[in-house]
């Protein structure tokens, strides 16, 4: 059994450090160091006062110490982690890219009243549940030792629990919203018509390489459809094949995770 500081050293790149800073953000705010008020998102605030880091620091709040975040952190450690180690295996920068685009994705939605929140954090995290349920929809998922279903339906599920629990609804459907546009965009759509409007820009690419952030991006780009599978069955989040910008990850990756079974609160 790995130490703790072994399991940490192991995790993927984007998804360590995005479950870091949220963990310090809010050990950060039970020492009174950052008060929630001074990163929430307040449009009105970044664009009269120009408070600019709201855009981004919202993003690591994803509430006091609770249950409620220690699921959430769980969810960042699990399902962000497979999906990072499974699909996007060695392509890094596809990843980051993912995350921007949801970020921006869930930014735009926020402008609008009916879908503003002050923190987006657990929205963000909400969107890596749902795009991993999209890639592994028929692993089993026990639902806090009470239920057994299929992962595919475990944003759903997620979503009627905070309702029966009377948490606020609208952050997870920010991120089903936010997830399934990006899994639109890169998985639906392009197989039905061939073409992928949402390939990882080169700057993104420049960052992960310029920082060495990850695996290496390979030059060579691997033939062939976005997933055996096809959409609804694991069929290659993030544009896998011909529609990554970096190498596909072998075969086997991308099936990694499918058909085992997991605790939610384990």
């Amino acid at each position: 059994m790995s130490s703790p500081g072994e399991y940490y050293n192991s995790l993927p790149p984007i998804t360590k450090a995005y479950g870091t800073l949220c963990l310090f953000t809010t050990i950060a705010n039970q020492l009174g160091l950052v008060a929630p008020v001074h990163i929430a998102l307040f449009p009105q605030l970044v664009l009269k006062q120009f408070q600019i880091w709201r855009l981004i620091s919202n993003f690591f709040f994803l509430g006091g110490f609770s249950i409620n975040f220690g699921i959430r952190l769980l969810m960042i450690a699990r399902y962000g982690v497979q999906l990072e180690k499974g699909p996007f295996e060695r392509r890094t920068a596809d990843f980051l890219w993912m995350m921007i685009f949801g970020s921006f994705t869930l930014l735009v939605l926020s402008v609008i009243p009916f879908f503003w929140t002050p923190f987006l954090g657990v929205s963000l995290v909400f969107m890596l549940l749902y795009l991993w349920s999209r890639e592994f929809p028929n692993a089993n998922i026990s639902l806090y030792g009470l239920v057994t279903l299929k992962a595919f339906y475990l944003p759903w599920a997620m979503l009627a629990l905070d309702v029966i629990f009377g948490s606020p609804i609208m952050p997870d459907l920010l991120g089903i919203i936010a997830g399934h546009l990006y899994y639109f965009l890169t998985v639906l759509h392009p197989l039905a018509t061939g073409k992928n409007y949402l390939k990882t820009p080169k700057w993104v690419n420049k960052i992960v390489a310029r920082w060495r952030i990850g695996a290496p991006v390979a030059s060579v780009r691997q033939a062939g459809g976005v997933g055996a599978a096809g959409p609804g069955a694991g069929g290659g989040v993030g544009g896998g094949g011909a529609y990554s910008s970096a190498r596909a990850p072998p075969e086997s990756s991308n099936t990694a995770f499918r058909g085992r079974s997991y605790r939610l609160t384990d």
